[in-house]
């Protein structure tokens, strides 16, 4: 069993080097970062949507950004837009669960505001709709993705495209970027 834990560390760690060492990745890490203040100088916010685990690395994102990360701070207005169950319940029903993202990036989002969508395989219905709206409304859209992009690169303003196909990898890379990208929005913003 250890070498199994073995495989699956060395794994993980292979995509990460894999992100490490791809310059595109690195520099649309640092132009989300300056889109991401820019945003919040100009009194912006982050909204973010994804589907099960990715669900999850985007409220935990969002919880970075509203409530603190490495410092004690003021927080920036970011949400997941999916922690309203009432909501996400009545509009999937009601309408359809594609729509669940469309419909409340047209009620919050504005024009300069940051719409940043995780999906591993990139093509999740909800979160492209959702890409739709926010191009409409000149939102910046941000995709974190596994390695092809899928449906949603066509929509993206940056698309961080991990290169891996392996669900489980990707999800810890978008954790990691998302992580590095709060910790340079924190000092930039802040001038720490």
């Amino acid at each position: 069993m250890q070498s199994k834990i073995q495989d699956i560390l060395n794994a993980s760690i292979s995509v990460k080097q894999q992100v490490l060492e791809n310059e595109t990745l690195l520099k649309t890490m640092e132009a989300v970062t300056d889109a991401v203040v820019a945003c919040f100088k100009h009194d912006g916010k982050l909204l973010f949507c994804g589907n099960g685990g990715s669900a999850a690395d985007a409220q935990h994102l969002a919880a970075e950004f509203s409530g603190r990360f490495y410092t004690d701070r003021e927080p920036l207005d970011a949400e997941a837009l999916h922690v309203n169950t009432s909501y996400l319940t009545a509009v999937a029903n009601d309408y359809s669960y594609n729509e669940v993202y469309a419909r409340i990036v047209k009620a919050k989002g504005r024009k300069g505001d940051i719409l940043i969508g995780l999906s591993t395989s990139g093509n999740s219905g909800n979160i492209v709709e959702a890409f739709k709206v926010a191009k409409e409304r000149g939102l910046i859209i941000v995709g974190f993705t596994g390695e092809t992009g899928g449906k949603m690169k066509e929509y993206c303003d940056y698309l961080i495209n991990i290169p891996s196909t392996d669900t489980p990898r990707i999800q810890e890379c978008h954790i990691t970027v998302g992580h590095i990208i709060c910790q340079l929005v924190e000092e930039k913003y802040f001038s720490i």
